[in-house]
């Protein structure tokens, strides 16, 4: 008898929360890390240290493998695609990957499908800019097709001298430029599809960011109409469906009440995701768990909530020994369940996250003071005493 066997390129945290799900099914996890010390290299045995980006490395990791997947979406999709031809079993495909790789292509793609879409264009000079921002009305958002995340890649321009000023973004050819949604929140529709069309859906959640980072997930999300909340998980299956996404995906979008279909879609995800971390105590099945079901085309889990969550991020701060404060976290507040990432500790990075589940009838911001507690004290450290 034998276990399938998947190969995960990248070893950060995603990767990380992968293993023990996996060990639990009986599957072997084999990650293709970056570097001897990323955060999934700590955790999984197998763990062999090579560049994403050279394609004789992906084919000497991908060996052997009955499925290959991924922490991120930065792996060349031309290699992704000889790898295929070569017999290698790749989930998401490349031709799904690349709407999470290249914002243009993305944007063009839900147009097409007719689904909410801000404003856009394809810009390539600062003429093309100050163009499109004229026309629309400023502020815009000016964005990196390729590259960006939580934050990064990311300008917002308030008028034509400020497009000026961003004329070095150029550099590297087209742009993307968007208008600049007014939004009353910002929401996370998470679903997983296998490659033989079955698909699932998370419930909607509110998604709170601070500094271009996610900091807080409610799930689900609280006063939002059902129909909003139908129809944005019905729009996140239907891109799975149509762009034949395999694995988790988050569709990350911004509420706007009373306007359209009550949100418009912000960016996507191919891979587990930081909104869907809740999922690990709050669901009946974790987006991890999910995700590796899903590549390997067996039965998805139930999705149901287990009660309101809230799932609280840490970044980098002050303690440099995180493990100093567990005692006093775990006992300010037993029942939040505390997931660290295994990283050495820097300003502004994440490190880590809590979550908490409603079991008593608890408020959202009662939960939520539960969750600043002890990631607070992960953070910040415990004083010392006198």
């Amino acid at each position: 008898m034998s276990f399938p066997k998947i190969g995960v390129i990248g070893g950060g945290q995603l990767a990380r929360m992968m293993a023990p799900e996996a060990l639990n099914l009986g599957f072997e996890l084999h990650v293709l890390a970056e570097g001897p010390d990323v955060s999934a290299a700590r955790s999984v045995p197998d763990a062999p240290v090579g560049d994403y980006k050279d394609l004789e490395t992906l084919r000497e990791f991908a060996k052997g493998k009955d499925v290959v997947t991924f922490d991120h979406e930065h792996v060349p999709n031309e290699f992704l695609t000889t790898l295929i031809n070569e017999g290698v079993n790749v989930q998401p495909r490349p031709a799904a990957l690349i709407h999470a790789q290249d914002k243009l292509v993305m944007r063009a793609a839900i147009e097409k499908l007719g689904l909410p879409n801000p404003a856009w264009a394809k810009v390539e000079s600062v003429a093309e800019l100050v163009e499109f921002g004229d026309e629309i009305g400023w502020p815009i958002v000016l964005k990196t097709p390729r590259g960006g995340y939580d934050g990064k890649g990311v300008r917002i321009l308030d008028s034509a001298d400020d497009a000026r000023d961003a004329a070095d973004w150029f550099a590297n050819g087209a742009l993307l430029a968007e208008d600049k949604v007014d939004f009353s929140r910002e929401l996370s529709a998470l679903v997983a599809r296998t490659p033989s069309g079955e698909a699932k859906a998370w419930p909607v959640v509110h998604t709170i960011q601070v500094d271009g980072v996610c900091d807080e997930v409610i799930a689900p999300a609280q006063e939002i109409s059902e129909a909003t909340a139908q129809t944005a998980a019905n729009a996140a299956l239907r891109i799975a469906e149509e762009f034949g996404v395999t694995g988790v995906m988050a569709a990350e979008l911004f509420e706007t009440p009373g306007v359209g279909a009550g949100f418009v879609i912000n960016e996507l995800a191919m891979r587990p995701h930081n909104t869907g971390h809740w999922t690990m105590n709050g669901s009946v099945t974790s987006q991890f768990e999910q995700h590796l079901r899903a590549v390997l085309d067996l039965p998805l889990g139930d999705t149901r909530e287990l009660g309101v969550t809230v799932m609280k991020n840490y970044l980098g701060g002050a303690n440099q020994d995180l493990f100093s404060a567990f005692a006093a976290a775990l006992a300010a507040a037993p029942e939040v369940k505390v997931h660290a990432y295994g990283k050495s500790v820097r300003p502004g990075r994440k490190i880590g996250h809590v979550n908490v589940v409603a079991n008593n009838g608890e408020t959202v911001d009662e939960l939520r003071a539960k969750t600043d507690q002890v990631a607070a004290l992960i953070r910040d450290g415990v004083p010392a005493t006198a």
